[in-house]
């Protein structure tokens, strides 16, 4: 028999700074108090004053690209420059925003919200229900901390909903089910955290209940678990739900189930990364894997129907396999293709595979500079409205970075020009929507 001789805080070790354990306690915060001030005391001269002042000035240039997402047809931003330095949450259209200077319409000033309430708000992440995107969950953070306050939001009154869905401050997350259902990752409440401090279950939340009465549908098994997470694939009718278990930062277990709590657990490493899509399901490798007689190596993707995986079948196409100066960036659907987002001898390459029943057809995405800096991700928030439609932020060192519209392309379309401006310190996913492949890791969106 084991036995687990780690300090805890019940249980102690002779460490001395422990009590750095107790993130908002006194003491803890004092001691980074102090640490700061040694730091600008340092550094804090006269020089730095000028390249903080320099940077924030390029920051909040007028010009600096509105990065947007697209929901229910509208292009979504969040904005900031010194007058709006926590955020103005806004939408236009594509129409407009093509012009040099684009109308917005303004839903949500962040800085006027923590003003009037006096609470030091941050706009972490937004979740919206497709095809209206008439309410929103939106997560407020006090200063841009992990923790955040749910409260649903009106698109339509641009107002926090009367008696709608809110819930105390947390770490988690939150997606849609239906207009008066959602599925709550959320380590608030008695016996709801995992000893990481984020969400141990899932739970069903229906409009009128009470915290307390929403249904735990998922709960971690593993009782060291980091995380467990929720998402829901609407690319498929009716939708499916998603169940993620993060046994570390690096291993997970991921099932397939329904709003119910039923749930299929997949056959996978539990180191791989694998981005389902309808009835298609792309797998990335860190490790080798052996399946029957054939191995496959560390950083290979595969892709193979959903219902054959689940039905047992293992014979999987490779859609991507490594080289000494070949490495895969990252992948995501996008309009029922996924892409890879690849580098080749450093140059950027995009792969996109269109999955049929007659297999997998290739295509590299056209328009892509040979030797820049690109970065490439789908529009659309939420995969079940995505016709294909991409984004791509493309510089190198003489060129300023421009914003491009990659529409439904084809071997002979390219990108288009949405924007070239300088860059702005909004993140390239547009209006804190959330990274919506379904990844099922904890991330910058909760």
């Amino acid at each position: 028999m084991s036995i687990d001789d780690r300090p805890k805080v019940a249980a102690p070790d002779d460490d001395p700074y422990l009590w750095l354990e107790e993130i908002e306690g006194e003491r803890a915060l004092a001691f980074v108090a102090a640490q700061n001030q040694r730091t600008l005391t340092a550094f804090g001269d006269a020089g730095f004053e000028r390249d903080r002042d320099a940077l924030a000035a390029i920051f909040d240039r007028p010009d600096n690209i509105p990065f947007v997402s697209r929901r229910g047809g509208l292009l979504y931003n969040q904005w900031k420059d010194a007058t709006h330095p926590r955020g103005l949450w806004r939408r236009t259209t594509m129409a407009e925003f093509r012009n040099a200077q684009p109308q917005w319409d303004d839903l949500l000033d962040v800085d006027r919200l923590a003003a009037d309430e006096g609470e030091d708000w941050a706009l972490n992440w937004v979740s919206s229900l497709p095809p209206a995107h008439q309410h929103a969950m939106l997560a407020l953070s006090r200063g841009g901390s992990d923790a955040v306050v749910l409260r649903e939001f009106d698109l339509t009154t641009k107002c926090f909903v009367p008696g709608g869905f809110t819930l105390a401050e947390a770490k988690g997350s939150a997606d849609w089910l239906d207009a008066d259902t959602l599925l709550l990752s959320s380590a608030y409440g008695d016996g709801m955290a995992t000893p990481s401090g984020y969400a141990r279950t899932v739970r069903r939340w229906r409009r009128g209940q009470s915290i307390a009465e929403a249904h735990v549908i998922f709960a971690a098994e593993n009782s060291r678990s980091v995380w467990v997470r929720a998402s829901v694939d609407r690319s498929v009718t009716p939708a499916r739900v998603w169940f993620s278990e993060g046994l570390d930062f690096f291993n997970h277990h991921l099932w397939l189930g329904d709003e119910a709590g039923a749930r299929t657990r997949l056959d996978l490493p539990t180191d791989s990364w694998a981005t389902p899509h309808g009835d298609w399901l792309a797998i990335k490798l860190r490790q080798p894997w052996t399946v029957g007689a054939t191995t496959h190596a560390a950083d290979v993707v595969l892709g193979i129907r959903l219902s054959a995986f689940l039905a047992g079948s293992r014979d999987f196409v490779r859609l991507f396999e490594p080289g000494p100066r070949r490495a895969l960036q990252g992948l995501y659907w996008a309009g029922g293709r996924l892409v890879l987002s690849v580098l080749d001898e450093l140059r950027p390459r995009f792969e996109v595979w269109t999955p049929s029943p007659q297999g997998w057809s290739y295509q590299q995405l056209p328009g892509v500079p040979e030797i820049a800096t690109v970065d490439v991700w789908p529009l659309d928030t939420d995969e079940s409205e995505s016709n294909g439609d991409l984004l791509a932020n493309v510089q190198d060192p003489l060129t300023p970075p421009s914003l491009q519209l990659v529409e439904n392309f084809s071997a002979e379309t390219g990108a288009a020009h949405l924007h070239r401006r300088r860059p702005c310190r909004q993140p390239p996913r547009g209006d804190l929507g959330r990274w919506h492949q379904r990844s099922l890791y904890p991330d910058r969106a909760g």
